[in-house]
């Protein structure tokens, strides 16, 4: 099981630190039933990828055991900024029969906490994210961790997060901050909840 050094994927101030433990407190409020919880936004750079990362960093320093999932598939962002090592295997790997789970999950020095990065970029990401060894995955996951957060693609550009949403019990959005218009917020928080999931909230970045 490769190892990632998170301290070289994060570096916040003490502002945001203080943000994101209230973030992670705000979350664990909402009960012991929300375990698996999705991010998205309704447009591309609005944040997302960092926010879901760092949460799954506070929640892991809290003492929580925590797999983070980066399930955006055609353009991570986690793999690009990173820069992380070609040679480590991802979620596409999993999902198309190439490699076991146990060969696709990192552990970091962060303790409890866990990475599955996105692999990489397959011709068919909709139709790997659809098929039973995902929703498998995360049932099984659900049973082992504490919380497992889901990096996905923003919802208003690919179906990627609808497929995805019917296996979360919770979605966040992300949103920039004198980004979106309400109404498509609304559109957005439309679509998601048709998918049978819960849209507990929202966070403002880059404010």
């Amino acid at each position: 099981m490769p190892t990632v050094n998170i301290e070289r994927l994060r570096k916040l101030d003490y502002r945001c630190n203080e943000a994101y433990k209230t973030l992670r407190t705000n979350i664990q409020l909402c009960g012991s039933d929300m375990k698996v919880i999705m991010f998205t936004s309704s447009t591309p750079n609005e944040g997302k990828s960092s926010v879901s990362f760092n949460l799954a960093v506070s929640l892991a320093e809290s003492g929580k055991k925590v797999i983070f999932i980066d399930a955006d598939l055609r353009k991570s962002v986690l793999v690009g900024r990173y820069k992380i090592n070609k040679a480590i295997k991802g979620l596409t790997h999993f999902l198309s029969g190439m490699n076991k789970f146990e060969e696709v999950i990192c552990t970091t020095n962060v303790d409890n906490l866990y990475v599955v990065f996105s692999g990489i970029v397959p011709p068919n990401p909709s139709e790997l994210l659809a098929n039973n060894s995902f929703d498998a995955l995360v049932k099984a996951l659900r049973d082992t961790y504490d919380y497992v957060i889901i990096d996905t693609p923003p919802i208003g550009i690919v179906r990627d997060t609808e497929i995805l949403a019917g296996t979360a019990e919770a979605v966040i959005l992300s949103v920039k901050q004198s980004g979106e218009k309400a109404a498509v917020l609304n559109d957005v928080t439309d679509l998601l909840e048709e998918t049978g999931t819960t849209v507990i909230g929202g966070v403002i970045n880059m404010a």
